[in-house]
C-alpha cells in the first residue's frame, strides 16, 4: 500500500494519567506534565480501587466511610493533588471502584481522553494495567494513543521530561504510519531528533546497501515537506526480530520516546513486525517511554 503523508500539527486536550501513587507512576507522571505543558492540556489523574480478595458470589459494596482501601486511596490523592508538582497544572482526580481497564475506558469515554499515560511495574499495581493480557485489552481498545513507562525506565529528578531523540518505527503499514504524526509532533515541541527505524527480514549482504537505500528513501517519503527544518531526521534499517531490533536501536541512539503501531496479530497478511506481543515486550523491556497507537 502506498505510505500515508503525516502532518505533525495535533491537538491534546485531555491525558488520562493512570496511577497508583508508587515510584513508577511519578516516573510517568513526568512524562505526563511534560506532554500537558507543551499542548496545553488538562490531566485526569485516575486511580482504580480493585476490589480484595475476589468472591465468586456478588456482594454489595462497602459503603465508602467504611472502606479501608477507598479511605487510603483517598488520603494518598488528596496528597497527591496538594503537592507541588501539580501546582498550577489544569488537573482534575478521579477515584473509581473497579479493575484498571474498566475504569480507565469509562473515564476516557466520559472526557473525552485524548492520550493514556501510566507506569507499569512489578507483580502488583500498574503491572495489571499494561502487562499480560490486560497490554493486550488496552492496545486494541484504547480508542486513544497510550505512552507507557516501564520499569526499566531510570527514575526522573526535579527536571522536567525533555526527550533529545525519538525513536519512530514502521513496516510501512496504514496501522504503523498512523503513529508518526504523534512522533513528529513530539519531536517538533521537544525540538529532538527524529529517528525512523523499518526492521526487516534478512536479506543476502549483497543487496543490503541497496535495499537500506531504498529503505531510506521510503521512511524519508513518510514526511511532511517542512519536517528536516525542524526534526532532524535520521532513517535506519535494521534486519532482527521486531522487539530486539527496537530494543537495541533504542538503546544505541539513546532514545529517551520509543513510538510504534500496533495492530492485531489476527490481520490478514499481517506481518510479524507489531504484533500486541511485540508491543508488550517493548513495553516491558524498554529503557525509555513507549506511545503505542492503535490501528
Amino acid at each position: 500500500m502506498e505510505a500515508i503523508k503525516a502532518t505533525s500539527r495535533l491537538t491534546v486536550a485531555n491525558i488520562l494519567f493512570a496511577t497508583d501513587f508508587s515510584v513508577t507512576s511519578d516516573r510517568a507522571l513526568h512524562v505526563a506534565l511534560a506532554l500537558a505543558d507543551w499542548y496545553g492540556s488538562k490531566i485526569f489523574v485516575t486511580h482504580a480501587i480493585t476490589p480484595e480478595p475476589h468472591y465468586n458470589i456478588p456482594l454489595e459494596p462497602i459503603p465508602v466511610e467504611l472502606d479501608p482501601l477507598w479511605q487510603i486511596a483517598d488520603e494518598k490523592m488528596e496528597k497527591l493533588d496538594a503537592s507541588e508538582i501539580l501546582h498550577g497544572v489544569a488537573h482534575e482526580t478521579i477515584l473509581e471502584r473497579g479493575n484498571p481497564w474498566p475504569v480507565v475506558s469509562r473515564v476516557s469515554r466520559q472526557h473525552k481522553i485524548d492520550l493514556i499515560v501510566a507506569g507499569t511495574h512489578g507483580r502488583t499495581g500498574l503491572k495489571k494495567l499494561v502487562l499480560g493480557s490486560q497490554a493486550e485489552t488496552i492496545f486494541r481498545q484504547a480508542s486513544c494513543p497510550v505512552l507507557t513507562v516501564g520499569p526499566h525506565v531510570p527514575v526522573s529528578d526535579a527536571n522536567p521530561w525533555n526527550p533529545k531523540t525519538v525513536l519512530f518505527t514502521t513496516d510501512f503499514s496504514e496501522t504503523s504510519v498512523n503513529a508518526l504524526p504523534l512522533a513528529l509532533s513530539i519531536a517538533e515541541e521537544s525540538e529532538s531528533k527524529l529517528m525512523m527505524l523499518h526492521i526487516t527480514t534478512l536479506i543476502p549482504i549483497d543487496d543490503k546497501e541497496k535495499a537500506e537505500i531504498a529503505v531510506a528513501a521510503r521512511l524519508k517519503a513518510l514526511l511532511p515537506p517542512d519536517a528536516e527544518l525542524w526534526c532532524k531526521p535520521q532513517f535506519m534499517m535494521k534486519c532482527d526480530f521486531p522487539a530486539e531490533g527496537i530494543l537495541q536501536t533504542a538503546e544505541e541512539c539513546n532514545a529517551d520516546l520509543i513510538v510504534m503501531g500496533v495492530r492485531s496479530r489476527t490481520l490478514p497478511n499481517a506481518a510479524s513486525h507489531l504484533p500486541w506481543a511485540t508491543a508488550s515486550e517493548v513495553v516491558s523491556r524498554a529503557l525509555c517511554p513507549v506511545l503505542t497507537v492503535r490501528g
